[in-house]
């Protein structure tokens, strides 16, 4: 069953879900904005164009004829996908899913007012005088993120009266895509962050949950996740409640990292990304039968999933850059490898700049290892890798 895949979007996420799919054979076209991208880098072929224009993808999936589009970042002209399920072609997870989810204003909503979902009181704004007016009815404190954007670009909080022209900016330069929106939150006052990788299938066969993974973030980026999180029963339930009710309204197959806060008053929907997280390069430490994008993989070819078991507890902790290169260099990977029960990942990118996301470290141990020591032992880790301008 080779299968030929347009992936659109070659960061790290995308190599390791080209790499699941190479060693069941599958074909791959890894797509981006620019040439030796990390999944270009093991793909069977690649394609630079500008993603946001919909006259290019269609000429790129016209010239390939793919089985399967896989969007794997917010900025690609996602409306052009409704007509490419028309011409029979499967956007993973579907059409709906990757328009609604590249966008925060759809995504939430559908969660906050069609579904009923708890999450944080929020407002939009086009201007700086519309960021004012929402503030001032969210109130400060407050988070503002752009309505497209990836990897924590252009968000910000506000804490003071004065943040707010600073905010919109960043806001503005954070922006993927030709859409300048943002949205504005109310800080939700929560205790622990998490995210719930949740994998839904063809076939009938029943939506599955990974073991919650816990994740800690700055500049609006995860710097280090664990897997699994301390969650409580009823917490882990209400979560797979919302997660399932959210997917099942996107539809399609595939993996979605559903981000959720978990506070005194319950559990709190923050986001969705209809594709493996960042987050989740923790389950390249073994810490699942299947890591996130092998499942995403066997959902998509509607391959059935028996069970998602975790086998060990682990973490991962970010390798990143401090300065701007064309030809960035790695010192301390000797350090790093001879360390037991630790692994890493170093991406291929081809340039760097300050807090790009270089590499990540991964940890395990035992399941009966507090999940404390082996984050520390990630961080650890990761801090003896060094990249080099």
């Amino acid at each position: 069953m080779n299968k030929k895949i347009l992936l659109l979007g070659s960061g790290e996420l995308g190599k390791e879900f080209v790499i699941a799919a190479q060693r069941i054979g599958q074909t791959i076209i890894a797509v981006d904005s620019y040439a030796g991208a990390p999944a270009m880098q093991v793909a069977d072929a690649f394609e630079v164009i500008n993603m946001l224009d919909g006259a290019e993808l269609d000429k790129i999936v016209a010239k390939h004829q793919p089985d399967f589009i896989v969007p794997e970042i917010e900025a690609i002209r996602t409306e052009r996908f409704y007509d490419y399920e028309k011409q029979g072609i499967t956007v993973v997870p579907s059409a709906k899913a990757a328009n609604f989810t590249m966008n925060r204003k759809a995504i939430r909503d559908l969660a906050a007012k069609e579904l009923g979902l708890r999450t944080a009181n929020y407002r939009y704004a086009t201007t700086k005088e519309e960021l004012e007016k929402a503030v001032s009815e969210v109130g400060i404190p407050c988070v503002v993120k752009p309505l497209m954007s990836s990897s924590g670009k252009g968000q910000s909080t506000i804490k003071t009266q004065e943040d707010i022209e600073k905010a919109w900016h960043y806001a503005v330069e954070g922006s993927r895509g030709d859409l300048i929106e943002v949205i504005v939150e109310a800080f939700v006052n929560f205790h622990a962050e998490i995210t719930l990788l949740t994998v839904t299938q063809n076939n009938g066969l029943p939506t599955l949950f990974c073991p919650p993974i816990g994740h800690r973030q700055e500049r609006g980026d995860y710097q280090e996740s664990w897997q699994p999180a301390k969650v409580s029963d009823e917490d882990i339930l209400e979560a797979q409640d919302m997660a399932r009710k959210v997917t099942e309204a996107l539809g399609g197959a595939g993996l979605f990292g559903v981000e959720f806060f978990l506070t005194n008053e319950g559990v709190y929907f923050s986001e969705l990304s209809p594709r493996p997280h960042d987050t989740g390069m923790v389950t390249l430490a073994g810490t699942q039968n299947f890591n996130e994008f092998e499942l995403h993989l066997r959902a998509i070819l509607s391959l059935p999933i028996a069970e998602i078991t975790l086998e060990r507890n682990g973490a991962s902790a970010v390798i990143l850059a401090t300065e701007n290169s064309e030809n960035p260099t790695f010192e301390g990977i000797e350090n790093l490898a001879k360390l037991p029960k630790t692994d890493f990942r170093l991406f291929g990118k081809p340039t760097s700049r300050p807090y790009r996301r270089m590499g990540v470290a991964l940890t395990y141990d035992t399941i009966e290892t507090p999940i404390e020591s082996i984050v520390e032992k990630a961080k650890e880790a990761a801090r003896l890798i060094k990249v080099n301008a």
